[in-house]
């Protein structure tokens, strides 16, 4: 008869069970395995990366919502200037590395709402540069007056602090003139997460700053209507761009302004902004970034049409390396603005309508280029990366949002990074793909995001030990593993931690771990206390760059 004792080991033990010892470190997941309890700033910034919209398969959206939430409190509460520096980090870095900025400014609010006087201080300091523009501002707005104690529908006299009106003050007051007149004149106005009418105007009264110039001064009177038209325009050059352009009378005016002033379509009266000919006009003098964010506008109002001389133009600049690399384009981005342009609809947003529009396939083919091309200004690691995509049922299930436009479920989204590191790599990364068992993947640098999007996993259970026990018995010397999955891993018999330690023990020492999670749920296969593992929010657009760093010898 088996001795009962002789079974228990520190070398396998079933997912089912907490590792012995590490019971403090691991948590219950929700598929009901254990996982590595990810340390309280990994999961704010997992949470200002990802967001919650989305929800899993196991957690809904609310939930999930209400989790993140109570970690920003818990964030605020242990050191709310490390908080609000996660929040400024994470919306600052170039390329962007989240895809919405209202993690960040959903933060800020929360300390400026609950948070001690240097969290106050740091997050007024903060506001600036997180808050870019006036639709960022209004959604910062709206969530402090959530937090602040006043609902939606009400006045925006709230209760303020000195550093709250600091922080609104400091966001007209810290650039030159002529850029704050920029920012303005794009947008007077937006709408809060509420709904609600948020107005430039408002920042002015509220936060009452100084302006210490005549410009300045000018050009405040005119945002609050004490200042008139032509007085403002004289003293500041973007009031006058902007009033000009306002004043067009007819879509031949209108192309003359854009050549000649190279105003940006916010400037336009809305009537013009219908007209297919003005966005023809628009698209030889905007950003590749507001290229990327108004193909569907273009294309719903008749200006990108098949076979036509403005689609020639788009695809010519979309696939523009050395533009592409001046602009900063991540393959993530493009990524993103792919399958919103696909997507062939708007999202739902409070107090619009969605719009919808047939995709062009020759801008889709561009996408794909610039995706290819926007590759250029990456360098690979020069070391052996393994790739394991879950392909579980739960990753079919996880739709992954952008700015709440659905780009795709994590699946998707996960061989999506895969061909990014295929890319990278140029032929020293092998993909495979993990339920319970191992498959190959079909993924190589040369899949398309077009192949990508018609794939499906395989379903079933997890058991993401499975890439460590595959590459030990295939004898694959990996220098780094990237695991890309949603970390509820249950089915093994062991823990993929003592997976990765017999993996090195036997074959690759030095043997790297990066996992990408794919939603902010908190956990992860990877053990905190590896100084050779890395956990890392799946859909941060640095991840690729985050991983041959990591890995590179």
């Amino acid at each position: 008869m088996r001795d009962p004792l002789a079974t228990p080991t520190a070398h396998r033990t079933p997912q089912t069970r907490p590792l012995p010892g590490r019971e403090a470190d691991q948590v219950h997941n929700a598929a009901g395995g254990y996982t590595f309890a990810l340390d309280l700033w990994r999961r704010l910034e997992d949470f200002i990366v990802l967001g919650t919209a989305g929800g899993t398969y196991y957690v809904n959206a609310s939930e999930l919502t209400a989790g993140n939430v109570a970690v920003v409190d818990e964030a605020i509460r242990a050191d709310g200037p490390r908080a609000v520096a996660v929040a400024e980090q994470v919306s600052t870095a170039r390329p962007p590395r989240a895809p919405s900025n209202r993690g960040a400014l959903f933060v800020l609010a929360a300390a400026h709402a609950s948070g001690d006087t240097p969290t106050r201080q740091a997050a007024a300091s903060a506001l600036p540069n997180v808050a870019r523009t006036t639709e960022h501002l209004a959604t910062w707005f709206g969530y402090y007056k959530q937090l602040g104690g006043k609902p939606a529908g009400t006045s925006t006299k709230i209760r303020s602090r000195r550093s709250l009106r600091r922080a609104m003050a400091s966001t007209l007051m810290g650039d030159e003139v002529e850029a704050v007149a920029y920012r303005a004149c794009k947008a007077m106005q937006r709408r809060t997460p509420q709904a609600e009418l948020f107005h430039l105007r408002d920042v002015l009264r509220l936060a009452r700053p100084n302006p210490v110039t005549s410009q300045r001064r000018a050009l405040f009177g005119w945002i609050t209507g004490a200042v008139p038209d032509q007085e403002a325009r004289e003293r500041v050059a973007r009031v006058d761009d902007f009033l000009t352009a306002q004043a067009a009378g007819s879509v031949r005016e209108v192309r003359q302004i854009v050549a000649a002033r190279g105003v940006p379509w916010e400037f336009l009266p809305d009537r013009w902004l219908t007209e297919p000919e003005v966005w023809d006009a628009l698209i030889d003098t905007i950003g590749v970034t507001a290229l990327l964010r108004n193909l569907g506008r273009m294309t719903r109002l008749g200006t990108l049409t098949p076979l036509g001389d403005a689609v020639r133009r788009v695809r010519a600049r979309l696939t523009d390396a050395e533009a592409l690399a001046a602009a900063r384009i991540h393959p993530m981005t493009v990524y993103l603005a792919l399958a919103a342009y696909r997507a062939g609809k708007t999202p739902t947003r409070p107090g619009k309508q969605p719009q919808s529009w047939t995709p062009v396939a020759a801008v889709c083919d561009a996408l794909e280029e610039a995706w290819e091309l926007s590759y250029g200004h990456t360098e690979p690691s020069g070391a052996r990366l393994l790739i394991a995509v879950d392909a579980s049922g739960s990753m079919g299930w996880e739709q992954v949002l952008a700015n709440g436009t659905p780009v795709g479920n994590a699946y998707e989204v996960a061989n999506t990074l895969a061909a990014i590191m295929m890319r990278i790599e140029r032929g020293n990364a092998h993909c495979i793909e993990v339920t319970t068992g191992m498959r190959p993947s079909p993924i190589t640098a040369r899949t398309s995001l077009t192949e990508i999007q018609r794939r499906h996993p395989y379903g079933g259970g997890t058991d993401l030990s499975v890439p460590f026990a595959w590459a030990l018995a295939e004898q694959v010397e990996a220098d780094g593993v990237l695991v890309l999955t949603d970390n509820v891993t249950w089915a093994g018999d062991r823990h993929p931690s003592q997976a990765l330690d017999e993996y090195r023990r036997r074959v690759s020492p030095a043997a790297r771990l990066v996992v990408a999670g794919m939603s902010p749920t908190g956990e992860s296969i990877g053990d905190p206390r590896d100084p050779g593992v890395l956990n890392v929010a799946g859909l941060d657009a640095n991840l690729p760059a985050l991983v041959t760093e990591f890995i590179r010898p």
